[in-house]
């Protein structure tokens, strides 16, 4: 739409009026008219004439959509509506409660039908193992959808949809962790992604409190046998930061059903520091992840933690985030500078063993040796 804005000048906004003037000029002489209509009457011009184009150029069509439209508005697609606001969540993630309502209330006036739903869920698994760091988030959003999503056709509902999705994934897992590595980049991603759906996908129970989902707990367990299978760098990288996730959750299931599954994968994780080939940054992760779960995943009673301190509790920094480098080494506060001295150096055979680390690695040797005699 064009609007017309027309300006007056400062000299024409001063300048009187003239009534008179006005009056006078109402009056047209006869003279003229006799003029205007002998013009008319001898021209051959037409109001009916076709519209006058330059010989030059083509004439002028209105474009128009393949849909139809005539192209000037697009509607927006829902790829593009889940595209903005997953982009607003996780850059403000602290918006997720402000926003959820609202996102839930407009995806429920957009997916109204089985197509739009099976899209939905292939869109939010999709971004949130894409996104970096949006698995936390995404897990969250999956949550939320599953309780306040209207749509529930034959096919199945969000979370039945949503878990469909990530079976597709779980049954690739043997050629997965031998893949090249983009094909194992994804796999990691989509491991950590169920992780998180695991911590936070909550099954409402009219009779009790809200309760995991018994099949993400099984698929976690295979997956980590999975990657155990074939110990290259990346998987066991993998396989740490999942335990680190879930570990404590993992192991207090498992012992209110009578089972010793955290104890095969400790054992697991001793025999790959002592057998396999990896490298030494890579087991130096797996020796520091033995000791937080001997440390109970670094849980301590909560009036000794209020009195802890370095000096104090062996423990102190077990509760503190654990960071990687590009390299895949980890950090803490308890070792601040391992950042830097990664970031001018690169391992290699012939670097020396942190002498902390290699007394720890010695000890655990030690444990071990010990542990297999009859």
């Amino acid at each position: 739409m064009v609007f017309s804005i027309s300006f007056i000048s400062h000299s024409e906004s001063r300048r009187p009026s003239k009534p008179h003037q006005v009056i006078h000029n109402n009056s047209t002489p006869a003279s003229k008219v006799k003029r205007v209509d002998s013009l008319v009457n001898t021209s051959i011009l037409s109001a009916n004439a076709p519209e006058f184009y330059p010989s030059s150029s083509p004439p002028y069509e209105e474009s128009v959509s393949e849909d139809g439209s005539d192209g000037y508005y697009t509607e927006t697609t829902l790829a593009e509506l889940v595209e903005e606001f997953l982009s607003h969540l996780n850059s403000s993630p602290g918006s997720f409660e402000n926003d959820i309502e609202h996102i839930a209330n407009m995806l429920n006036s957009w997916v109204t039908t089985e197509e739009t739903l099976q899209e939905l869920v292939e869109l939010l698994y999709t971004q949130s193992t894409v996104i970096p760091n949006f698995s936390y988030t995404g897990a969250r959003l999956c949550n939320f959808l599953s309780h306040n999503l209207a749509l529930s056709p034959a096919s199945g509902n969000f979370r039945q949809l949503l878990l469909k999705r990530c079976q597709t994934e779980y049954e690739q897992r043997g050629v997965a962790v031998r893949g090249d590595a983009d094909t194992q980049k994804k796999f990691h991603a989509y491991v950590l992604f169920l992780g998180e759906l695991y911590l936070r996908l909550e099954l409402k129970s009219a009779k009790g409190p809200p309760s995991r989902a018994e099949i993400l707990l099984t698929a976690l367990r295979e997956l980590m046998n999975a990657l155990f299978s074939h110990p290259v760098d990346g998987n066991l990288i993998c396989a740490v930061k999942l335990l680190k996730l879930t570990g404590s959750v993992l192991e207090d299931t498992w012992k209110e059903s009578g089972k010793s599954d955290m104890d095969q994968i400790v054992q697991r994780i001793e025999n790959i520091v002592l057998d396999a080939q990896c490298s030494r940054d890579v087991k130096q992760m797996l020796l520091r992840l033995v000791e937080l779960r001997s440390s109970n995943w670094g849980r301590v009673h909560a009036a000794a933690a209020a009195d802890a301190t370095p000096d104090n509790d062996p423990n102190y920094f077990m509760n503190e985030p654990t960071f990687y480098t590009a390299d895949g080494t980890p950090f803490t506060a308890a070792d601040p500078g391992k950042y830097q001295s990664s970031v001018s150096r690169s391992f290699n055979d012939e670097d020396e063993m942190d002498p902390e680390i290699e007394e720890a690695f010695e000890k655990f040797c030690l444990e071990s040796e010990r542990k297999r005699r009859p």
